[in-house]
C-alpha cells in the first residue's frame, strides 16, 4: 500500500476529532470514490454525528470535561501501541515540539469547549454550530497561509454559513434553557479552535510528520490539561456509570477518536482527500437526526434551513473553482486534438 502524502497532509485534520475542520480543496491525482469508499466515509459521517449524542448520554454519570479526560487516556494509548506497531518514533527533536504543544492545547481546549457547552445546548444545534470550522479556516487562510486565495463558491460558502449561523441564534426552541445562547457560543468557540489546529497543523512542520504523530500531540497534552481542569472544577462521579454511559465513553474513546482515525486515514491513502472532505456535510445531517430520534430533541423549520445553509455553506469551499475546472477542461480536450 502506497501512502498518497500529499492527500494525508490535506487531511490531516479531518480525521474523526478534526472532521469539522477540514481544509480546502488541494491538487490530487487519486481516482474518484467507489461504493466501499462511499459506504465507508458515510458511516464514519453517522459516527461522528453520534459522538454529540454520546457525549450527552453519559452526562447524568460523567462530568464533561472528565470525560475529555477518560477519551483521551483512552485513544492515546491506543495509538501508542498503534505506532509502535507501525515503527512510527516518538522523536520530538524533529522541529515539531513547539506546533505539537501548540496543536495539543487548541484541541484541549476545543473539547473542554465542545463538552462543557452540552451541558448548556442540545447535540444537535452543537454539531451545526462547531460544522462552520472549515469556514473559520478559510477566513483565516487568508492570513496566516499566503498561498491561499479565495474563490467566488468560497466567498458564497461564507455567507451562506454565517447567514446560517445567524439564523440558527435567533431561533427560539419551546424547550430551550436560558443558558441555551452560552452553549451555543462555546460551540462556535470549539469551531473556531478547530479551525486553529488546521492552521497550525498545515503551517508548521506538522505538515512535514506522520498524521499519527499529529494526533498523538492532540491527544497526549490533553490527558494532564483537562484532567488539571478536571481538578480546578471540582468535577468527580458520585457513583458508578451505568451501562449506558461506559458503552457511551466505550464509543467515544475506541470507536470515535481511534477506529474510525484508522479507517479514515485508510481511505484518505487510497482515494482524493478532497472528494471524501466533501462527503462529510453529512455529519451535521447525521447529528440533527441522531439529536432528535435518540434524545427527542425539538426540531423547527427555522432551526432545518439554518442546517441546510450551514451545510451547503460549508460545502461550496471544498468544490472546485468553477472557471479554473473549465479552463483544465479545455486545456486536456486541446491535447488530445493535437
Amino acid at each position: 500500500m502506497t501512502t498518497n502524502q500529499p492527500d494525508a497532509q490535506a487531511a490531516i485534520n479531518t480525521t474523526p476529532d478534526e472532521v469539522i475542520a477540514a481544509p480546502g480543496p488541494t491538487p490530487d491525482a487519486a481516482g474518484p470514490l467507489d461504493l466501499l469508499a462511499i459506504s465507508l466515509t458515510v458511516i464514519l459521517c453517522l459516527s461522528w454525528g453520534l459522538n454529540q449524542v454520546a457525549v450527552k448520554l453519559a452526562l447524568p454519570d460523567v462530568p464533561p470535561v472528565m470525560q475529555v479526560t477518560i477519551r483521551a487516556i483512552g485513544a492515546t494509548l491506543m495509538l501508542a501501541i498503534w505506532m509502535l506497531a507501525r515503527g512510527v518514533k516518538f522523536d520530538f527533536r524533529d522541529g515539531t515540539l513547539k506546533p505539537g504543544i501548540l496543536i495539543g492545547l487548541l484541541f484541549t481546549f476545543e473539547y473542554i469547549l465542545i463538552y462543557q457547552g452540552l451541558l448548556y445546548t442540545s447535540a444537535s444545534r452543537s454539531v451545526v454550530y462547531l460544522y462552520t470550522a472549515p469556514i473559520f479556516v478559510v477566513i483565516a487562510s487568508r492570513w496566516f497561509l499566503p498561498g491561499e486565495r479565495f474563490t467566488w463558491l468560497q466567498w458564497a460558502g461564507i455567507a451562506l454559513s454565517f447567514a446560517g449561523i445567524v439564523l440558527a441564534f435567533g431561533e427560539s426552541s419551546p424547550f430551550a434553557k436560558p443558558e441555551q445562547a452560552l452553549g451555543n457560543a462555546m460551540m462556535v468557540l470549539a469551531a473556531i479552535g478547530a479551525a486553529g489546529t488546521t492552521l497550525v497543523a498545515k503551517a508548521s512542520s506538522l505538515s512535514r510528520a506522520p498524521y499519527e504523530k499529529t494526533l498523538f500531540y492532540q491527544l497526549a497534552i490533553a490527558v494532564p490539561v483537562s484532567a488539571f481542569c478536571v481538578f480546578l472544577l471540582g468535577e468527580k462521579m458520585t457513583s458508578i456509570p451505568s451501562g449506558l454511559s461506559i458503552a457511551s465513553l466505550i464509543f467515544q474513546t475506541a470507536w470515535v477518536a481511534f477506529i474510525t482515525f484508522l479507517i479514515w486515514f485508510g481511505l484518505v491513502q487510497r482515494y482524493s482527500a478532497n472528494r471524501l472532505a466533501a462527503l462529510t456535510f453529512l455529519t451535521p445531517l447525521f447529528g440533527v437526526a441522531a439529536g432528535y430520534l435518540i434524545l427527542d430533541e425539538p426540531l423547527s423549520a427555522r432551526f432545518l434551513l439554518a442546517v441546510g445553509m450551514v451545510m451547503l455553506g460549508t460545502l461550496l469551499p471544498r468544490l472546485p473553482d468553477g472557471q479554473a475546472a473549465l479552463r483544465n477542461l479545455r486545456s486536456r480536450n486541446s491535447s488530445r486534438r493535437s
